[in-house]
């Protein structure tokens, strides 16, 4: 059963919620789970079809507007809606439509089958005239065909016979969906795209839009087939819908098969010719064949990336939907990236953060590294956007990343929680250094990684200075957004640090490794080698704030001077915060949305004591609310990093199922990717205690009490490896490729395909602090 996640829900508000849940994707397509048939006209629902990176340009307007704030942004449109199946039974003068409020629901269930990579539903109606019937709707978006939408209903009929007639639509009087009470939706609702082109033709419908002012196309072609011989098809073509109708009498199974075909311009030029090409290369596949061809992906998906609960199912269902939903939206051509909401909804207007690298990047590069690298691929397509943006904020050279995006250019309007969070380009860095750690790819930072990784480091010899032999960044944000506008903030520094320090390492390999490349590079960027010394100067001096009484990092230099803020005088209701007090009133005091200086501990923990690192997370856990999404599964990964493994785990519950529990109340504007990627962490790096370090891979290994294991797998440097960790045995197993030492508990053991390590559990000692 946790294969599946299952609901015969059919409560309005749950009902929008489920969109998000039940969305499928294939990374290039997103579609909401709305249904069919869709609801009665006054219940609100979020009727959306998106494809990756497809956006509209829209203006940010400001009362006051100064230098270097972003005139305009980028905004994820809402295409043409083709989900549009409605069912009506009974001859023309007692015609009914079956819906969950129509007529009488015998029985329902909505399935997410995520070892088959599709959705169901299954409804047994019967009418008011007692026609009764049971209908499977069957949708997935395939991994094998990127541009096919298929959707393929079943009608069964109890009673013989029946009279039915079948409308299917593609509409393209779409808009955005908008909130204007909430910041972290839209709350501008115009329209963001026209109808170029409405066709019919004989054996397809066709459909193509534009956006209003990114002049960018969208197209989808849909063909409806019905197994009935006998049935009569009609079309109409209004003035923004092409409505395809058949009828037929129902004695008998019987099968539509309908598919929609959806592209757009930066892909393909002549959209209607590619289509007609794609549709005409699948005619011969039926429904079995789709769904075998999207079994198989997910068969290798899973092979690659399933992680095995022992003894809780809740949680086991949690983190294969976590996963499951990770892949269906996360870019696979090179060009685009994962956004917040992902492809399953309009959260955050589809923009893509510094969340995919620090909490999504990890799981792809151990389990799917040539994905990782597509990914990674994208940022590196908008460097020219960050070179712009740091010139542009007044540095001569280096590249400063959006904090918000989709093109390259920054999307944010509210600089102080957006603009001034240069760890962003940190975070990149960090990602590249990662995947090469996991990878070992020349090639690649070849391709891009050394590029980026100085650029990158650039950005801080410009942003920071000297001061009394330190070096110094003042004036930025980190991590946390009720904190804004500081004077170094441990994160930013320390990140600061280890972008610095690796690339200066990178390019000594590559002066030695690849001294034809280095040259080619070096005059490209016209790096100089006083460049290179000052690398090395700022990483060496880097400030790290310590606070000598606490015994902990500070988040910044005055954080710990500002009062601390009355939680038990906030009602429960004022959470989360940034939706009840003005960002200055947040400002002002210890207060935390998310972890900050205890993420930088995990991503850079050996720049801090054991022991320094257990206060700072005792100190920043009363302070920090996890108002953010991004938060609870890094405090997860410390408390585990730090012996509190209960702690740990009740983290790792929030974590886990927060979209399915719709835990912060906004799932219907879109799934939680960071968090979606932060279960994986909070079991591999939290429990697993997993680290890429550049002298291998370590693991300190944890067991949760209601736990009686758990297995995953891993891609390490050209090898496949299996771990396994019971109440008895920390097992690592070499499944392909070259023995490799690993270091557990700090001892270091060799793995090799005919000899795994296998140690005790009793030997995965807590470590105790002074």
């Amino acid at each position: 059963m946790s294969w599946k996640i299952q609901s015969k829900n059919i409560d309005f508000e749950k009902l929008l919620i489920e969109e998000s849940l039940f969305f499928n994707g294939n990374g290039y397509i997103g579609i909401r789970g709305n249904l069919e048939e869709g609801l009665p006209e006054h219940v609100e629902t979020i009727r959306g079809t998106y494809i990756n990176g497809y956006h509209d340009i829209v203006n940010i307007p400001y009362g006051e507007k100064l230098f270097g704030f972003p005139e305009t942004q980028q905004k994820l449109v809402n295409i043409m809606d083709t989900q549009g199946i409605e069912i009506w039974v009974g001859s023309d003068q007692e015609k009914e439509k079956v819906s969950l409020y129509t007529g009488e629901v015998l029985s329902y269930n909505r399935i997410l089958h995520m070892d088959k990579g599709l959705t169901e539903r299954i409804l047994h109606w019967r009418s008011r005239q007692g026609h009764e019937l049971i209908i499977n709707f069957t949708r997935l978006v395939s991994f094998h065909i990127q541009e096919l939408f298929y959707q393929f209903v079943t009608l069964t009929p109890i009673s013989n016979p029946i009279p039915v007639q079948i409308v299917s639509t593609m509409n393209g009087d779409v808009k955005n969906y908008a909130n204007r009470n909430d910041p972290r939706v839209a709350s501008d609702d115009k329209k963001h795209i026209k109808i170029n082109q409405l066709l019919q033709c004989e054996d397809y419908s066709f459909i193509e839009l534009e956006t209003c002012r990114s002049g960018l196309r969208s197209a989808a072609l849909s063909t409806m087939k019905l197994s009935n011989p006998y049935a009569k098809y009609h079309y109409e073509m209004k003035k923004s819908a092409i409505v395809s109708t058949v009828d037929f009498q129902l004695s008998a199974e019987t099968f539509l098969d309908k598919r929609t075909f959806i592209a757009e311009s930066t892909r393909y030029e002549d959209l209607r010719k590619e289509l007609v090409a794609i549709k005409k290369e699948s005619a011969s596949l039926n429904y079995h064949e789709i769904a075998i061809q999207q079994k198989s992906y997910m068969n290798s998906f899973w092979n690659d990336t399933d992680v095995i609960i022992q003894g809780d199912e809740q949680i086991q269902e949690a983190i294969r939907f976590n996963l499951y939903h990770l892949l269906q939206s996360a870019g696979q051509d090179g060009k685009t990236s994962i956004a917040a909401k992902g492809l399953s909804g309009e959260g955050y207007e589809g923009h893509y953060f510094w969340d995919t690298e620090i909490y999504l990047l990890p799981m792809f590069t151990l389990t799917n590294p040539a994905l990782a690298r597509k990914l990674l691929l994208y940022r590196y397509t908008i460097l020219n956007s960050a070179r712009e943006r740091a010139k542009e904020m007044g540095h001569k050279k280096g590249a400063l990343y959006p904090w918000r995006t989709i093109t390259g250019k920054e999307c944010s309007s509210y600089f102080p929680a957006g603009t001034a969070q240069y760890h962003i380009s940190a975070d990149i860095a960090y990602s590249y250094v990662y995947y090469f750690l996991a990878t070992n790819d020349m090639e690649f930072l070849k391709e891009a990684g050394a590029e980026v990784l100085l650029e990158t480091a650039r950005l801080w010899i410009e942003v920071g200075h000297f001061k009394e032999d330190e070096f110094r960044i003042d004036t930025v944000t980190g991590p946390d957004e009720y904190t804004a506008i500081v004077n170094n903030n441990y994160y930013t520094n320390v990140m600061a640090k280890y972008n610095l320090q690796w690339a200066y390492n990178i390019i000594l390999k590559l002066q030695i490794e690849e001294p034809i490349f280095w040259k080619r590079l070096k005059e490209k960027l016209l790096f100089t080698e006083g460049e290179l010394e000052s690398f090395k100067q700022a990483a060496e001096r880097m400030y790290l704030p310590y606070d000598e009484n606490r015994q902990i990092n500070p988040q910044d230099d005055t954080f710990l001077q500002k009062e601390i803020w009355d939680f038990e005088g906030t009602p429960a209701e004022h959470y989360p915060l940034l939706l009840h007090y003005h960002p200055l009133t947040i400002y002002r005091y210890q207060v935390c949305k998310q972890a900050d200086t205890v993420l930088a501990h995990f991503l850079v923990e050996d720049e801090a004591s054991e022991a320094v690192i257990k206060n700072s997370y005792d100190y920043y856990e009363k302070i920090t609310t996890h108002d953010s999404s991004l938060s609870s599964c890094v405090f997860s990964m410390m408390g585990a990093r730090v012996g509190y493994v209960e702690k740990a785990y009740n983290y790792f519950i929030e974590t886990a199922r927060l979209d399915l529990d719709n835990i912060q109340g906004n799932t219907k504007d879109g799934l939680h990717m960071a968090n979606l990627g932060g279960t994986w962490l909070a079991i591999v790096a939290g429990f697993a205690g997993l680290r890429l370090k550049k002298n291998g891979i370590c693991f300190r290994p944890q067991l949760p009490k209601a736990w009686k294991g758990y297995k995953f797998p891993l891609r390490y440097q050209g090898r496949s490896l299996f771990v396994h960790h019971n109440q008895d045995h920390f097992t690592i197993e070499l499944l392909t490729g070259e023995p490799v030492t690993i270091s557990i508990w700090n001892k270091n053991y060799t793995v090799t395909k005919d000899k795994p390590i296998c140690l005790p559990s009793a030997s995965n000692e807590v470590l105790t602090y002074d």
